[in-house]
């Protein structure tokens, strides 16, 4: 079990999903293990070479996301090996492919950079994708008429679709 700070346990518990979100997510090693699950990457050690993050870092912040199922621990074992873990993503995981793109996406617009980069593609044309606010009828809107409103909870409960805040 991981030691919970004060304001993660806050952010836990407040009644805005961003903030609840931000409890699991709270740092940047967190999305970037994330990010190498999307590279195929699973297991301690994948993790620990291709981010050189501490092992303690990287033991809390596995701890936190196997917690809040994000990924779940899947037992592997090489030849001649022990049992070990592995680190798949479970569906919550894979929701967060769009939270990754649209990180990708304002980085690249806004700390661009003129080296070899990653950017997410179509699995079936292989054409680039960008992240854009979608109404429920699957009409594109632009950021300047997307908004953040408070609703009351039992507007969002009778409406499934106003439950993504």
């Amino acid at each position: 079990m991981t030691v919970r700070s004060r304001a993660r346990t806050r952010a836990l518990e407040d009644t805005c999903a961003i903030a609840r979100s931000l409890g699991v997510l709270a740092d940047p090693w967190s999305f970037l293990i994330i990010r190498e699950t999307l590279f195929g990457r699973r297991t301690f050690a994948e993790f620990r070479d291709s981010l050189g993050i501490a092992t303690d870092v990287l033991t809390d912040r596995l701890g936190v996301l196997v917690e809040h199922g994000v990924l779940q621990k899947v037992p592997y074992r090489a030849p001649q090996q022990r049992t070990r873990w592995a680190y798949e993503p479970t569906p919550a995981g894979h929701d967060l492919n769009i939270v990754l793109a649209a990180l990708q996406q304002w980085g690249a617009a806004h700390l661009p950079r003129n080296e070899l980069t990653v950017v997410p593609t179509s699995a079936q044309s292989g054409h680039p994708l960008r992240v854009a606010f979608v109404d429920t009828e699957g009409r594109s809107v632009s950021q300047g008429d997307a908004q953040f409103s408070s609703t009351a909870r039992s507007d969002i409960e009778a409406d499934p679709d106003r439950r993504s805040s």
